[in-house]
């Protein structure tokens, strides 16, 4: 199998050769992790459940975990989840590379769609599963929204969506994820919805495609899945704590695949985890304080009103030389958005994690504007 490098590879490479200002203090602004510290009551439960490490973990998750990711579910989207339509997961990026493997594995030619620009594990996963590739060009022509008029799309097996979006900060509507579920339905396809960025919004809250999928009368979630995760919303990707759930059938055999993957969470893990999940009070911290760097962005740079995430999807005239001025000239690093896309798409834009504390956001973004200017 060949994967194409990691996007940070890519910049790794792109800017080895430059030397950056010494004028100012090195700002990495490439990765979506955030740079808050992890609320002190999850570190807490982390600290006093360190003398579980001497019992193995389930693949398929504690009980208490399953009841705070469905809990969260009810609270936050108003949908009841049995047991059995939830499997918690040792992070999503699991998921994405293990699930569309499992899911075609029986594919003779497995067909897989996902938007462009992406995550690149969508396409690790569509290499690993032999998927022929479907790509749902997100563009501003397009609002940044994908295509559900494809004729391609017809034949695939397995659609990923991934809304509220990463890089483009695009968000679906209820009704637009409804006519999705219809698709799926019509056409005997699965689709999941990759939700990470559900939680850091600005004003109105973004739907999830369960809530779609029985908006539409689809209340058994036949075809549809979701994945969540805490690693942004309460600072602690390090937790790799976050769930699949929907469609039971689909949930039962992907859970006894995943008892021979091994990917299990260690159980401090878990108990600091289920707090996490169980607690909204912390999320409306974090979610305020990205939705300040989103005005900022907007008022200096600026770029349209973002919703959702914590990204800023910048045009400029040439992504890559963009890049590398802003390096060199005010020691930033941003990341080109051709190294997120294919065919084209993602050139002549950068993303920007805007995902430092407002006082150094704001400096930052005023440095960025001085690049522009002068690009």
């Amino acid at each position: 199998m060949h994967f194409e490098p990691y996007p940070f590879e890519k910049l790794t490479e792109l800017l080895k050769d430059i030397i950056p200002s010494n004028a100012y203090p090195a700002v990495t602004l490439t990765i979506g992790e955030p740079q808050f510290e992890t609320p002190d009551f999850i570190q807490e439960a982390l600290k006093q459940n360190v003398h579980l490490l001497k019992k193995y973990p389930k693949s398929s998750g504690e009980v208490y975990v399953n009841e705070a990711q469905r809990a969260f579910v009810k609270k936050r989207f108003g949908v009841e989840l049995k047991s059995s339509e939830l499997i918690s997961v040792f992070g999503t990026k699991e998921v994405l590379f293990s699930f569309p493997q499992y899911l075609l594995h029986d594919k003779p030619n497995p067909v897989m769609a996902y938007p462009n620009p992406f995550y690149q594990i969508y396409e690790g996963a569509a290499i690993a599963s032999r998927a022929r590739v479907v790509h749902l060009n997100l563009t501003k022509e397009n609002s940044f929204k994908p295509d559900i008029n494809l004729p391609e799309l017809k034949e695939a097996d397995l659609i990923i969506l991934n809304f509220p979006n990463n890089p483009t900060t695009s968000v679906l509507s209820l009704e637009e994820l409804g006519e999705w579920v219809k698709f799926a339905l019509k056409y005997d396809v699965v689709l999941l919805n990759d939700e990470c960025y559900s939680e850091l919004y600005v004003g109105e809250k973004p739907a999830s495609l369960l809530e779609a999928s029985l908006h539409v009368g689809n209340d058994k979630f036949r075809n549809v899945l979701v994945l969540n995760s805490i690693s942004k919303r309460s600072s602690a990707p390090g937790l790799r704590s976050g769930f699949i759930a929907g469609d039971e059938k689909i949930l039962n055999g992907y859970a006894k695949y995943r008892t021979y993957v091994g990917a299990a969470i260690p159980l401090p893990l878990q108990m600091a985890s289920a707090l996490a999940w169980n607690d909204m009070e912390h999320v409306e911290l974090t979610r305020a304080q990205y939705a300040k760097n989103l005005r900022l962005a907007h008022e200096i740079l600026g770029v349209p009103e973002v919703n959702a995430t914590f990204y800023v999807w910048l045009e400029v005239k040439d992504d890559v030389m963009f890049t590398c001025k802003l390096y060199e000239q005010k020691n930033i690093k941003v990341l080109p958005g051709r190294f997120l896309g294919r065919g084209g798409i993602g050139e002549n834009y950068v993303r920007i994690a805007l995902v430092e504390n407002s006082e150094k956001t704001e400096q930052i973004l005023k440095e960025i504007k001085e690049v522009i200017a002068s690009f």
